[in-house]
């Protein structure tokens, strides 16, 4: 289990990484078109970490649904 929370702060960081990777080539670009591709780059990693956030919240409330299902065979 604390594999699974490891990787997703490691992703996490990678993606933060990317962010700011893409921020200093948005910095020093003056081309409009490549400001353009930049800027989807960063909307497409900004919504990666958001799904990797949101994956988090789902396996925590899958773990919580799972043990009230064992906590509920156990009463029967």
């Amino acid at each position: 289990m604390d594999k699974t929370k490891s990787h997703g702060a490691e992703l996490k960081k990678e993606l933060d990484v990317l962010i700011s990777k893409i921020d200093a080539l948005e910095a020093s670009t003056t081309d409009r078109e490549k400001k353009s591709l930049i800027g989807i780059l960063k909307v497409l990693t900004e919504n990666q970490k958001h799904f990797a956030d949101e994956f988090e919240h789902f396996r925590k409330a899958l773990d919580l649904l799972t043990i009230q299902i064992f906590k509920m065979d156990q009463v029967k």
